[in-house]
């Protein structure tokens, strides 16, 4: 049976095959719903973390709404890893690994039960671009449904993240704060239901996938617990019936442009190093051709136009109430960094959707600069290249006070080893600090390093220290950080090789990412080096060891398959 066949109505089974209708029945469907469309609607709600635990509300609203315009709409389950608690942990492996569970998850049941249509409902990190893969591959009407942001904490005057626990870690360690106001920091730094509230990895992705038209517009930057986004979930649903009807298909959506315009609104937001990543796997998984240059083209033409966490100082509720990604969008579009022409869910284009938007911000905010007076002249997110990165790496460069460092290296073998040294205070300023084995094979599972580069912003080395690392980043991240290096050390890529003290250049004005040995040593401790041996045998851990791609191409799975 070819994919098309399996997804065909159930309707066309049912009347093939009652003991098919037999089934549904007992889940509530009547003689007149078996002529209706069957709509999944993948939640990932838990309450593992603050991300997800509103979700359920939201699943719930867009499963009334499509049962209200015609639709028999079916709810599953998928899972989520709350990176915010497994930072620093062994936990964190699992992260990225989650993506692809996910994807596969949403996939083998929309696929195995043949549903019409998917409205994925998602709120960490990794829901995210996992819903999108799979929404990818399957090629069914879909709409995605972002669970929202959190609102921030506040604490003597100035707001919180998730990210403020973890500087503030660094500054007690470093003997510039007390217990007590490391503890106050805790204890009111995440307030209730919703995403990281920064422009970190899940408010990226939302950002993303709105330009990209696969969520309605503005739903990318409302509050979780706001009654305006359960709103959007509800109408989410209706959008998605009526594409079900018209066969808009993700296909249609996730072209070229749409990918293109993704990374424009990324470089104007100030988003995640990890959208590259995200990016790069939702284009393999939809066919699109997508390379780590693309980035770097859009970054030169892209200013950002948005002061916000981490390195700026507001958070996307702020954006919002400033006029949300539909004016960034529109003053893209306006300079002709946005393609209008390109699809969304809605059946109308970008340029129709943004008819009505303003062009240029409002003089009495200051979340979203006017295009003559950005935050940056360029995008923010860097590929650098050179003889420590051949396949490539990424670097967040907004807030950099220093875009240039050349020091001796100081190599990890972790990033527990890396985090005991920064916390013991052996690490000065001028050093580069090199935490390999933590790539996507290595790790496995490319660990977000936010606890090391929180700890050097807390004890003050945030501008005077160099980071290079083959896992990855927290959106949270800031500072003279370089991740995603590629080949990574488990694959014998030249991180792998670099010994105490060597020489390192990070340079962000020249992209460069240099380790100052001759080629005939290099080569000499290439021949020297052997692979290590791998640190799980069994279990998910060492599957994904086997499978992973290179992160220069979206640390992907089925590569090649």
């Amino acid at each position: 049976m070819t994919n098309d066949n399996l997804r065909s109505s159930v309707v066309t089974q049912g009347v093939q095959r009652s003991p098919n209708r037999a089934m549904l029945r007992a889940v509530g469907f009547g003689d007149g719903d078996f002529t209706k469309p069957i709509v999944g609607i993948a939640n990932g709600y838990s309450t593992i973390t603050p991300c997800n635990m509103g979700l359920n509300q939201l699943a719930l609203r867009a499963e009334a709404g499509a049962r209200a315009v015609g639709a028999m709409p079916q709810l599953f389950g998928t899972i989520t890893i709350s990176d915010g608690i497994s930072m620093g942990t062994e936990g964190m492996k699992y992260s990225l690994v989650s993506r692809e569970v996910i994807a596969d998850s949403i996939e083998t049941v929309c696929n195995g039960q043949s549903m019409d249509g998917v409205l994925a409902v998602g709120g960490c990190d990794k829901n995210m671009p996992g819903a999108m893969i799979a929404i990818a591959r399957m090629n069914i009407p879909a709409v995605f449904v972002y669970g929202g942001t959190i609102k921030p904490g506040h604490h003597n005057g100035r707001d919180l993240t998730v990210v403020s626990p973890f500087e503030a870690v660094g500054e007690y360690s470093a003997g510039k704060i007390d217990e007590e106001e490391l503890m106050a920091v805790e204890r009111k730094a995440c307030p209730g239901a919703g995403s990281c509230g920064g422009m970190y990895t899940a408010n990226t992705m939302s950002s993303a996938f709105e330009a990209m038209g696969m969520s309605l517009m503005y739903s990318s930057t409302m509050a979780a617990e706001d009654a305006e986004k359960a709103d959007s979930a509800e109408k989410s649903a209706f959008v998605l019936v009526e594409a079900i009807k018209n066969q808009i298909l993700p296909r249609q959506i996730l072209t070229r442009k749409a990918f293109e315009n993704a990374i424009s609104v990324i470089m104007a937001v100030g988003g995640s190093t990890n959208a590259v990543l995200h990016l790069l796997a939702i284009a393999h998984a939809v066919g699109v051709e997508l390379k780590l240059d693309d980035f770097e083209t859009i970054r030169a033409k892209v200013p950002v136009l948005c002061d916000l966490k981490p390195s700026g100082r507001y958070v996307a509720t702020d954006l919002h109430k400033a006029g949300g990604i539909p004016l960034v969008m529109k003053m893209l579009l306006e300079k002709g960094l946005l393609h209008g022409d390109a699809l969304t869910v809605t059946g109308k284009t970008i340029a129709e959707q943004l008819a009505d938007v303003p062009s240029e911000p409002a003089a009495d905010q200051d979340v979203i600069r006017p295009w003559n007076n950005p935050l940056y002249a360029q995008g923010h997110l860097a590929i650098l290249r050179g003889n420590l990165a051949t396949e490539g790496a990424v670097a967040k460069i907004s807030g950099v006070k220093t875009p240039s460092i050349t020091g001796p290296a100081r190599v990890f073998e972790s990033e527990e080893e890396c985090l005991k040294a920064i916390m013991a205070g052996k690490i000065q300023a001028g050093d580069v600090l090199i935490v390999r084995y933590e790539g996507p094979k290595g790790g496995p599972g490319m660990r977000e390093m936010l606890a090391p580069t929180s700890a050097l912003i807390g004890a003050g080395l945030g501008d005077q220290v160099g980071l290079i690392t083959d896992g990855r980043f927290s959106g949270g991240t800031y500072g003279m950080v370089v991740g995603h290096v590629a080949p990574e050390a488990a694959v014998g890529g030249t991180i792998a090789l670099v010994q105490e003290n060597d020489s390192i250049t990070i340079d962000a004005r020249t992209r460069l990412l240099h380790l100052h040995v001759p080629d005939e040593e290099l080569e000499r401790r290439r021949s020297a080096w052997q692979p290590p041996k791998p640190r799980y045998t069994t279990g998910v851990l060492a599957k994904y060891a086997k499978l992973v791609s290179s992160s220069s191409v979206g640390a992907v799975t089925d590569l090649g398959l």
